[in-house]
């Protein structure tokens, strides 16, 4: 794919240039909670508002319903962006209306403007494709240019990633050509030994990243909700923990592929349990207990990875020469839970590997605990569409900028 680096060299001063962002940041209130994929899009707008673009910024947030919603607007995130660019950025109260148009049409050259919620418009996510067609053809009137630098989008055949980028000469923004660049060391030209370590609530989430990652992994670490499945598999009781009884098959055959093609399984020996799950508003001390992951008690359930299981996982990582990480190991959110997050994280610090945390909550988990983003070889911006790249499958945004 062509990237932002050609389309510099050929020249932007005075072109629109849309950029596909990926501006879909945690909100409180209407005040943003962490905005790290704002500051991810950074290097691609700044180097199209110097290069003396007129940039249209473009993004979803949330779920509205393919209608204007005012609790997922994105003019905190086009005022957010304006704070860390050192300049006012516009923002337009529609995406492809009077209001979009009047505002690109007022840009100068090095101005910034962000359009509304692209999923206001029912067009952006419909299966039909004439109707998404259409949308984008809408999106296209804007600009003379696209760049696609929204990665945590490009697994959604959506509008503004799938349809736009046929329509205007296209490019992958610096935020898309990193990310492409770090998921290929972790299937391509992967350095040994390669531990994968997953968390997360539903195991579902993750079986086809297992499921590919058996060819790949030398070892995979289970952690957070997901691990209570496995040790269910085993014939473990695993009380009122969170449990998908529905996929212990699935999760019989890994452990048994697992076992054949000689990829070691790691699995938590021990828990902090609580009959109570904690209040992550207050953050109410609570009072858990560590019991081994054999021997849950049948009222209790499982919230963080114990202190021998953070010791072993440690020390399954020491050696790594590559790591992926995706999702926490509990309910990092509150601090009696938090120590088994911590200790993944810390373990991905004290190792020469190269290291990639998979976004999503582990992304949030690395910053809210209070880590060095720097520190780290890779945080990705896209959670769900590195899983799916870690499974193979073709992802419709990456496509489009290919072809």
């Amino acid at each position: 794919m062509k990237t932002i680096d050609a389309l510099l060299a050929e020249g932007v001063n005075g072109k629109r240039v849309f950029v596909r962002a990926d501006l879909n940041v945690p909100l409180a209130d209407g005040t943003i909670t962490d905005d790290g994929r704002i500051r991810a899009v950074l290097p691609t707008v700044k180097a199209l508002a110097e290069a003396g673009a007129k940039v249209v910024v473009a993004s979803h947030l949330g779920r509205p319903k393919g209608a204007p919603d005012p609790a997922f607007s994105l003019r905190p995130a086009a005022e957010r962006l304006g704070e860390l660019l050192g300049a006012p950025v516009a923002f337009a109260q529609d995406t492809v209306g009077t209001a979009a148009h009047d505002t690109v049409g007022g840009l100068q050259s090095g101005q910034v403007a962000v359009i509304e919620n692209l999923r206001f418009n029912a067009g952006e996510t419909s299966k039909d494709d004439a109707e998404r067609d259409a949308f984008a053809e809408q999106l296209a009137a804007l600009a003379d240019v696209y760049v696609g630098d929204g990665f945590g989008a490009v697994h959604r055949k959506h509008a503004s990633v799938y349809d736009l980028p046929a329509k205007l000469p296209h490019y992958a923004g610096h935020l898309i050509a990193t990310e492409v660049g770090v998921l290929k060391k972790l299937t391509d030209d992967v350095k040994r030994p390669y531990a994968v370590v997953l968390g997360g609530a539903k195991v579902s989430d993750k079986l086809g990243v297992i499921d590919h990652l058996l060819e790949k992994a030398d070892r995979i670490l289970i952690g957070g909700g997901m691990a209570y499945t496995f040790l269910k598999a085993l014939g473990h009781e695993v009380g009122i923990s969170l449990l998908q009884e529905d996929q212990i098959p699935a999760v019989k055959e890994y452990m048994k592929r697992a076992e054949a093609k000689g990829v070691e399984f790691v699995l938590p020996v021990d828990v902090l349990v609580s009959a109570d799950f904690p209040d992550l508003k207050t953050k109410t001390p609570t009072n858990p207990t560590t019991v081994a992951a054999d021997a849950i008690p049948a009222d209790q359930e499982g919230l963080d990875i114990g202190p021998e299981t953070r010791k072993l996982y440690a020390s399954k990582l020491a050696d790594a020469a590559t790591v992926f990480w995706n999702g926490p190991m509990g309910v990092f959110e509150h601090p009696d839970y938090a120590e088994g997050t911590k200790a993944v994280a810390q373990a991905l610090l004290d190792t020469s590997a190269f290291t990639v945390v998979g976004g999503g909550d582990s992304a949030a988990a690395v910053r809210t605990l209070g880590f060095d983003e720097n520190a780290f070889g890779h945080i990705s911006t896209g959670g769900g569409a590195s899983l799916e790249y870690l499974e193979g499958k073709t992802l419709p945004g990456l496509a489009a900028l290919e072809n």
